[in-house]
């Protein structure tokens, strides 16, 4: 049986092979090790305790049901089971549609998943960002942040309900360009076939991929890469000239520094040469001032996209009606080729000094008359035409409001934000609540670090530790005084604890600050990613092979106990879930008997 890891990689060093089609892939389905990858990577996930249409979820998990899997693949019998419909509450009050796939369905969607991975990573274009490795939010507004300078518009991108309106037949088609395998293809088309139940109704899918599958990422990924490729090339067509011409007034100014500095080689007289050498920076502060090229060159035109998911962006150095006619071309591009609509409301064409939104993000463009010098001691504008990144105004309030640990009072005809406290946080223990906020707080820092002006992010932290005080004090039935009298000491909120050697150990209230980070955390973004796997060895399964029950020790077939989380057993009194906390893991090797037992109560 091939190792995972050098399958994948066979499949990754053909990637970029020019009309190179991919054979014989579906027999990578009946090699069992994909199988054990597969679990191990998505085993963590908590989601996979869900439910679908069946009681069917991670929870007994055997060698059995991997080999069970795989026959009826090998036959083609496999029909993967409708997904459960259900909805989540999206930041705009709407809902999103959630599709919980039975968990067979989830593990052999993430093995497909692999596969196409390694087929089409590397010749993903270097402008997507979206569901790929190494890659995220971060690297998509760092991209933009260095190829945008100077852009005089915005073109922001929404494809209307792109999800729910893949067209199957194109993916299909599109599959089948680097694909030749019936079998594999056939079995992706079950999938995009599949249906869901809502409420107890079956509907069939005709379009769209399940927005919670595992493989819908990567096969988005595929279908839009052909707007990524549509964009390389547009670029190249649109993008005329080598430089904007010169600004005749920086070439008078130019000519006189020089006759200047000429003359200052020959002046022997100090205060002619003191007249002199102010006359010179006199010029240079005004050439600073004055653009060095024409801003209204028409022979100069440059084109810059980005796209992460379904989001997109443009940067356009040009007019307005080219703007327009760009928007037009990917309008029709994405009805004519891939049977998407671009929502015309929503795609905006925003002038660069007003605020364009990416990504949570707000994108202008600075103005600046602030100089320095650069290496050669000239002066420039440095900071002008630079891409700004802002948080937009109302995030932070709107996320005190998600995480309802605020109140509004009115102050004169002014509002006044003030904490609150969290009634389903009061069951958690000090240090889980504590964590909780710290997680929160962090989490929304490092998201928006690198935005100008990150450090906004300190009210944020104002509200949300105040929040924390009331929440403690709420839970222990007394007053914010009190609790911080407590639990601050040396000025910092404090929550000791003992960990599992016994040690006293400290947690402390978030202290680190919201500076802006000046890039993204990692990763080349001009750089198409070379992918290769090195996949160890699969404890989990290695646990199951070794068939010795992890609770009584006997020796049987075993399967694998799952908990969606550890906080789920923190009392710890049964046998069994002393073991797990001890051991800290939200699994166990179990024989049969032994897991009844577990699910029995006993």
């Amino acid at each position: 049986m091939r190792n995972p890891a050098n399958v994948l990689n066979s499949l990754s060093t053909h990637s970029n092979l020019p009309g190179y089609k991919f054979k014989r892939l579906y027999r990578i389905l009946f090699n069992e090790e994909m199988y054990y990858t597969a679990y191990q990577n998505i085993y963590a996930k908590p989601g996979n305790m869900t439910e679908g249409i069946s009681d069917n979820t991670i929870d007994q998990m055997s060698l059995t049901r991997i080999e069970t899997l795989i026959n009826t693949i090998r036959d083609e019998s496999y029909h993967p089971l409708p997904a459960r419909r259900a909805y989540i509450l999206k930041k705009n009050g709407k809902k999103r549609p959630l599709g919980i796939s039975v968990f067979e369905d989830k593990l052999l969607q993430e093995v497909i998943r692999m596969v196409l991975e390694a087929i089409y990573e590397n010749s993903f274009s270097p402008t997507s960002h979206g569901f790929r490795p190494q890659r995220s939010c971060h690297t998509a507004i760092m991209q933009i942040k260095r190829t945008f300078t100077g852009a005089k518009w915005f073109i922001e991108g929404d494809i209307s309900g792109f999800f729910d309106n893949i067209n199957h037949d194109v993916l299909i088609n599109i599959l089948k360009e680097k694909i030749d395998d019936d079998r594999f293809i056939r079995l992706i088309r079950k999938f995009l076939n599949a249906g869901y139940v809502e409420d107890w109704v079956f509907h069939n899918t005709y379009s769209g991929t399940p927005q919670g599958g595992i493989a819908s990422p990567i096969l988005a990924n595929i279908y839009l890469d052909k707007l990524d490729k549509y964009m390389e090339e547009f670029k190249k067509r649109f993008d005329t000239g080598k430089a904007k011409r010169e600004n005749p007034v920086q070439s008078r100014l130019w000519r006189r520094k020089e006759m200047f500095v000429q003359q200052l080689q020959i002046e022997k007289e100090p205060q002619q040469r003191t007249a002199l050498i102010r006359a010179i920076k006199a010029i240079e502060k005004e050439r600073a001032l004055i653009p060095p090229r024409d801003e209204m060159d028409n022979n100069y035109r440059r084109l810059q996209y980005v796209r992460y998911a379904d989001d997109f962006i443009v940067g356009v150095i040009s007019n307005l009606e080219d703007c327009r006619t760009i928007k037009q071309d990917i309008k029709n591009f994405l009805n004519d080729k891939l049977k998407l609509e671009l929502s015309n409301e929503k795609t905006l064409i925003t002038h660069a000094n007003s605020p364009a939104k990416f990504l949570s993000y707000y994108l202008t463009i600075s103005k600046s008359n602030l100089t320095k010098r650069n290496s050669k001691g000239a002066l420039r504008r440095d900071y002008n035409k630079r891409l700004v990144v802002k948080i937009p105004p109302d995030t932070i309030k709107k996320k005190l409001i998600d995480y309802r640990v605020i109140k509004f009072k009115n102050n004169n005809g002014m509002e006044k934000w003030v904490s609150y406290y969290r009634p389903n946080l009061l069951y958690k223990d000090d240090l889980e609540l504590l964590q909780q906020y710290n997680a929160e707080i962090r989490g929304f820092y490092n998201y928006y670090s690198l935005a100008l002006n990150a450090s906004s992010v300190h009210s944020f932290k104002y509200i949300m530790e105040y929040s924390m005080y009331k929440t403690f004090a709420a839970k222990y039935q007394t007053s914010v005084y009190k609790i911080c009298s407590k639990y601050i000491k040396n000025d910092v909120f404090t929550v000791n604890y003992i960990n599992k050697k016994g040690n006293v150990r400290s947690q402390f209230f978030y202290e680190t600050g919201f500076k802006q980070k000046p890039k993204a955390i990692m990763y080349n973004v001009d750089i198409i990613p070379q992918v290769a796997y090195t996949y160890g060895t699969t404890s989990l399964i290695d646990r199951l092979k070794a068939r010795k029950c992890e609770l009584c020790e006997s020796v049987d077939d075993l399967e694998m106990h799952h908990i969606r989380k550890m906080s789920d057993i923190k009392k710890g009194k049964q046998h069994w879930e002393k073991m797990m906390i001890a051991r800290r893991r939200k699994t166990m090797a179990v024989c049969k008997s032994c897991h009844q037992k577990i699910h029995n109560g006993g």
